[in-house]
């Protein structure tokens, strides 16, 4: 039976040297469902924002940039994963160093610009509420947002050639080049989160502050924004309502990326976290590529509506 170091090196990310063969066909259909689901919403997201002037907007913009990195996830990384799963441990293309170079690229380029373009919408919302107008529409020009979105892409290609090392993980204490890498995507994690939750927070003060404020901006991209479009409620409760919505946004996000945060942590200053916590905290933060679509969009009555308007209709009586 190989050892934990040489079959981790080799395997698929969430698939450990001792996991019986249910527990590995039950990983890759989890893979599959993840893969069909992210790509379907992810494609239609992108569909929508194209084939719809009205939203086309800056946020909107930011969001299907995201999506385009979650589709190197779900699309591309997510389908091999679920294929490697059924394989032997002893497949040659497992043992690739190669095949695992590819496939630790694309993770790792379509992971760090949808975290990126996570913290492009949120500072983008912080300054549309937080901000005068004036201050917001010489931000965002379009040359701006366009470099905005490169730069992401720009700085996701730079740690591509480390990723590979973050699969040993917990697997080689001793591997000190991967306890390093480790260490830094965590801190990566760990500083975008805390700007993230900075403007969303910043946006829920502003909005219990002063629902006035909110309601005269005239902009479209107020409806990309996770609050209750319709039927407006009061004042005070719609105060709550998208605080409420602001926080959940926060809590999944929270939920998909921290746990990674802190097993690297734990790896690096104490001793490597039991494997399946390792894989458990990086299942989190894979499945957040095929949950990003709905976390911007199930409170837009304005994807909603492009979405019912492209979606084929039930036939009969009770359509007519």
């Amino acid at each position: 039976m190989p050892n934990a170091s040489s079959w981790s090196a080799s395997s698929p990310l969430l698939l450990l040297w001792e996991d019986s063969s249910g527990t590995r066909i039950f990983l890759s259909l989890l893979y599959a469902v993840l893969a069909i689901s992210g790509t379907l919403s992810n494609v239609m997201v992108i569909y929508l924002v194209f084939s719809f002037k009205k939203l086309q907007t800056t946020s909107n913009a930011f969001i299907v940039n995201g999506c385009a990195a979650d589709l190197s996830v779900c699309a591309l990384w997510m389908p091999q994963e679920a294929v490697l799963g059924l394989l032997p441990p002893n497949s040659s293309s497992l043992r690739s160093a190669e095949y695992r170079l590819l496939r630790g690229g694309l993770l790792g380029l379509g992971l760090t610009v949808s975290l990126a373009s996570h913290l492009l919408v949120a500072f983008n919302r912080y300054v549309l509420i937080t901000k005068l107008p004036s201050v917001y529409q010489a931000l965002y020009q379009r040359k701006h947002t366009g470099c905005m979105i490169g730069l992401s892409w720009a700085l996701a290609l730079l740690p591509v050639p480390l990723l590979p090392g973050l699969w040993t993980l917990g697997s080689a204490p001793s591997d000190g080049g991967s306890r390093y890498t480790a260490l830094l995507l965590a801190l990566a994690v760990l500083g975008q989160t805390a700007l993230l939750l900075h403007c969303y927070l910043g946006i829920v003060r502003r909005v219990r502050g002063s629902a006035k404020r909110v309601s005269v901006l005239n902009f479209h991209l107020l409806h990309q924004l996770p609050f209750p479009a319709a039927p407006p409620p009061p004042r005070r409760a719609q105060r709550r309502l998208s605080s409420v919505s602001v926080l959940l946004l926060c809590c999944v996000f929270l939920l998909g990326t921290q746990p990674l945060v802190w097993v690297s942590l734990l790896g690096f200053f104490l001793r490597p976290a039991p494997p399946a916590l390792q894989a458990a905290s990086w299942l989190l933060l894979c499945s957040l590529s095929a949950l990003n679509p709905l976390l911007y969009t199930w409170r837009s009555e304005e994807f909603r509506r492009a979405a019912r308007s492209v979606l084929p209709r039930a036939e009969g009586p009770a359509a007519a």
